[in-house]
């Protein structure tokens, strides 16, 4: 269960940034999380308690924002949906493709105190 150390950078960079803005908390996180990214929304919430446990996040709301996945083909260029990462294109049935949206992981923002 990677989930528990993505949970656990996150917090990281929460306690930096906290720590930048000579801030003591942070009462809401924001983060943006791709389809593709190869995280599991429910084990990272499964997770979530255990990591903020005593640290800047743990009186934080939590914010997700899920980001669908894209692809382009790299033989007919067409632009289509993924679900999954080994998606083929609907067009040309072609496995090769440029993923342009869907990998996401990021802290979007923190608001601190």
């Amino acid at each position: 269960m990677h989930e528990l150390s993505i949970a656990l950078g996150i917090v990281k960079i929460a306690e930096d940034e906290t720590a930048k803005a000579k801030a003591k908390r942070v009462t809401k996180i924001e983060l943006v999380i791709g389809v593709l990214s190869g995280i599991e929304l429910d084990s990272l919430n499964f997770v979530w308690e255990s990591a903020i446990k005593e640290t800047v996040l743990e009186f934080a709301e939590k914010e997700i924002t899920v980001i669908k996945g894209k692809g382009k083909c790299v033989d007919c260029d067409s632009i289509y949906p993924l679900k999954n990462i080994y998606d083929s294109c609907p067009k040309c049935q072609s496995s090769f493709k440029i993923i342009l949206k869907g990998k996401e992981l990021r802290v979007k923002s923190l608001i601190v105190e």
